[in-house]
């Protein structure tokens, strides 16, 4: 086998994806450039792609206008800066925000979804395959850097690493590993957001990290991207002389970020063009959606601007007959993201619970409460609950901290293109320095790239994992994992016994791992169909393997369901129990293997999933 030689950190954004390669030898990182359609027979390298599909209506364009130098591309799908600009025009035929698809739990993954809702796309496509396009693209591009570097990387030499949000759950985190195989990029890393972030900040800082945090720091990962927000706590402690770094905390899955923004911006610029007598029905808006989103990202890019202007077409016989135009202000994007987004609000104030209704439009599940500071306050009461409930944890900690109702930090890192804007950044120290009240402000820590950290980030780490060295946070699994266990006793007339959880992965254990439940003998159903009820917790951080808890379903989040027939012992009736013990295995790739070891023979039987590991 060919050794490894360079890492290739891959950001799949929901709105953007990037692409860094690294090289062993000298350590040296480099943005690449992704050779893509811009324009029917036009292809340009640009610095990012595009996390967006247009799928062509039949005869809108000719065959071959959408080649790629040495690839032959449908006309039906294209991926890029074309789909993004020209499927703002026609919304009902651009698929976005398919990553935030992939952890929906009320869809078919693989059935053709997307564009949503559309009625002009007869031939559409599922989540994953959207995610295998992107990806498709990005290895093509890959393959088109070297080629124009005359460079000797390529995937069999290469270490790749694929960032996904640390809130994906274990389904959503297989399925964006199915589409990196369906891509042709192999056996990949799979590695949280957050974490490529940090890991993008100390290769920047190099030495110097050091210099910049404390034993005793509590570090804050904000991460606010296209359709999620990821937040992360990191914690700083000394081991004998060395400063040692350890996630201690994971958010929840949030479907809250760019996109909700540019909903909101649209919205009130719907009102404004309605107050001056415009007309704008619902395909148009679903074009403002999109057009809000390209002004927003150019405010937030360019400083010095103070208004972007924007028009949305009609569905006339010309592309942009009947257009109508407005104009996003600054202050307006600044009053929308601030006051909106992110008040500044006590720290006791948790996110408003969901409505009720009996019938509401099905689509993704997105936050019914929109205030990011609600959401920031309810992580960090979360945190403190999590280290509270690990005795070995808390004890870094001083009593200081453990103080009051949520964990404070004491720096922050900023991730996301949100945070390219200054106002947004400050506003987020303004309401953590609210929230504290210490004598010591919460500082920014330095140098950070909001756009470019998490490719970067992916490919520092990747470079790690071939020199074996490097600065490393301690990570392992974010969540603790169970298993649910049926409770053995005499029936009671009317009475449903609830569900027990045996706790089989305990948060932080790493990946390469494994843990052996001697102590105890459980009994396995063989020879008919099962179904094995898995849970998590992101809060019981003291849980070790083999904690049994009374209530599954009240005490943790139902995270996955696995229905199968598990073959029976020779010589043994079907629907029989044997006794088994259980062999718990994360693996370097971030799979849980949970053996069933039968306890009079040497048969064993194997659980698959997914756990989330850096």
């Amino acid at each position: 086998m060919m050794s490894k030689q360079y890492s290739l950190g891959i950001d799949l954004g929901t709105s953007n994806s990037a692409m860094t390669v690294a090289r062993l030898e000298d350590q040296a990182l480099q943005d690449l450039s992704i050779l893509q359609v811009v324009a029917p027979h036009t292809v340009e390298a640009r610095p990012g792609l595009a996390s967006n599909i247009y799928i062509a209506a039949p005869d809108e364009f000719p065959e071959g206008a959408f080649n790629l130098p040495g690839k032959e591309l449908s006309h039906a799908h294209v991926v890029g800066a074309f789909a993004r600009q020209h499927g703002a025009q026609v919304p009902d035929r651009l698929v976005s925000s398919a990553k935030s698809w992939l952890c929906s739990t009320q869809v078919d993954h693989h059935e053709p979804i997307l564009p949503w809702q559309s009625s002009s796309v007869e031939a559409k496509l599922s989540p994953i395959e959207a995610s295998r396009l992107y990806l498709e693209s990005l290895v093509y591009g890959f393959k088109a850097a070297a080629e124009a570097a005359q460079s000797d990387w390529d995937l069999e030499n290469t270490n790749v690493v694929l960032t996904v949000p640390a809130s994906f759950d274990e389904v959503a985190r297989s399925l964006t590993y199915e589409a990196a195989e369906a891509a042709g990029l192999g056996a990949v890393t799979l590695m949280e957001e957050p974490q490529a972030a940090f890991y993008a900040w100390l290769a920047q800082a190099g030495s110097d990290w050091r210099k910049q945090v404390a034993p005793g720091d509590i570090i804050l990962v904000c991460d606010v991207g296209g359709g999620t927000s990821d937040f992360s706590l990191i914690c700083v402690s000394e081991v004998e002389g060395n400063l040692e770094l350890e996630r201690i905390s994971v958010g929840e899955h949030l479907l809250l970020g760019g996109d909700n923004l540019d909903l909101a911006l649209a919205h009130v610029l719907r009102y404004q063009m309605e107050g001056e007598g415009k007309t704008i029905d619902d395909w148009q808006f679903l074009a403002l959606v999109h057009a809000c989103r390209s002004a927003k990202e150019s405010l937030f890019e360019n400083l010095d601007l103070t208004e972007v202007s924007l028009s949305v077409p009609s569905r006339g016989s010309s592309l942009f007959a009947g257009s109508v135009a407005t104009s996003l202000s600054r202050d307006t994007l600044n009053q929308i993201a601030l006051d909106g987004f992110l008040p500044l609000i006590d720290a006791s104030e948790m996110p408003a619970a969901r409505a009720s209704a009996g019938l509401q439009e099905f689509g993704l599940s997105y936050e019914s409460d929109p205030v990011l500071s609600k959401h920031l306050a309810r992580f960090l009461t979360r945190s403190l609950q999590n280290v509270q409930a690990n005795a070995s944890l808390a004890g870094q900690f001083s009593a200081e901290v453990l103080a009051g109702s949520f964990l404070k930090p004491t720096a922050v890192l900023f991730n996301g293109g949100f945070f390219n804007a200054a106002p947004a950044r400050e506003r987020v120290l303004a309401l953590l320095n609210q929230w504290s009240g210490a004598d010591a402000p919460v500082r920014e820590l330095a140098g950070a790239r909001y756009d470019k950290a998490v490719a970067h980030g992916a490919a520092y780490y990747g470079l790690n994992q071939l020199s074996g060295s490097g600065v490393r946070v301690k990570a392992g699994a974010s969540r603790s994992y169970y298993i649910g266990l049926e409770t053995a006793g005499l029936a009671i007339p009317g009475f449903k016994p609830p569900l027990k959880a045996l706790c089989v992965v305990p948060q932080g254990m790493e990946e390469g791992s494994e843990q052996i439940l001697d102590s105890k003998e459980f009994g396995l159903v063989t020879g008919e169909s099962v179904t094995f009820r898995f849970f998590s917790s992101a809060i019981r951080s003291g849980d070790a393997v083999g904690t049994i808890l009374p209530d599954a379903e009240k005490e943790l989040e139902e995270t996955l369901e696995l229905k199968m027939e598990l073959t029976p012992l020779e010589g043994h009736a079907t629907g029989e129990v044997v006794p088994v013990k259980l062999h718990a295995r994360v693996t370097e790739m971030g799979t849980l293997d949970l053996w069933m070891q039968h306890t009079r023979s040497d048969h064993r039987w194997k659980l698959e999933f997914a756990v989330r590991t850096d």
